[in-house]
């Protein structure tokens, strides 16, 4: 079984900058600080187009997993594999629900050399998250019969068995998109108003959506974009 990559983000992300972007054209007098949001807006964008048209592959057969994703090019083995466990943890109060996501148990004797930064919800072995399957085209119940079929004993299939665990990948999301969205015109307007209490009140929340990120260390990239936001709106702004 081959699985196909899914263009649903990506055409949800650049209708998301699409209508983000109309501001800062239309909308907004040219000013320096225009310039260095309209270039972070593109720069975001592309950054985007680029992950998300990545190469990949992804195929399950009887010899293994032949893969091009999370680092790895090339066919894993089902002797390389101890376990794939398709994850989908109970959603958290205040948060939408996650996709499921594929992770792989190395054997002992396996020689992928990349980070094991994610544990299996079985028996809490490090484990390396293959993809999330809301980024491709076939049904999880698909992919489960796949990986059952092929791997045997070796799947394990624990969706909706234990609560979400934090999510450290850089991912981008059409949820951060859409705070850019939000945030890039008012930045825009506060910047042209040349008001220093629109200034101070438009940083505020910046600064407040860039704690929450810091905080949970998640979309560093998004991270960064709002730092500079935060700096230009405080550029010669004393307290009032």
């Amino acid at each position: 079984m081959e699985l196909r990559r899914s263009r649903e983000k990506l055409w949800r992300g650049l209708t998301v900058f699409g209508v983000g972007v109309l501001p800062l054209l239309y909308h907004t007098s040219a000013s320096t600080g225009r310039w260095i949001l309209l270039g972070l807006w593109l720069v975001s964008a592309g950054l985007f187009v680029a992950y998300q048209l990545r190469p990949f592959r992804f195929r399950i057969g009887a010899d293994g997993l032949d893969l091009r994703v999370a680092g790895l090019n090339r066919l894993v083995a089902w002797a390389e594999i101890d376990a794939v466990v398709l994850d989908q943890p109970l959603q958290s109060r205040g948060r939408n629900q996650r996709a499921a996501k594929v992770l792989l148990v190395p054997a002992t004797a396996a020689t992928i050399d990349r980070p094991l930064t994610s544990r299996s919800p079985v028996d809490g072995r490090p484990a390396l998250k293959l993809l999330d399957l809301d980024q491709v085209r076939q049904p999880a119940d698909d992919v489960a019969d796949a990986l059952a079929r092929f791997g045997a004993g070796r799947f394990a299939d624990v969706r909706q068995q234990a609560p979400e665990l934090s999510d450290d990948a850089d991912t981008p999301d059409t949820e951060a998109l859409t705070l850019l969205a939000d945030l890039t015109p008012r930045v825009q307007k506060a910047l042209d108003s040349g008001q220093v209490s629109q200034r101070q009140a438009v940083k505020a929340e910046v600064d407040a959506a860039l704690a929450r990120l810091q905080a949970g260390g998640h979309q560093p990239r998004l991270a960064a974009l709002l730092k500079v936001m935060s700096d230009t709106l405080g550029e010669d702004v004393k307290p009032s």
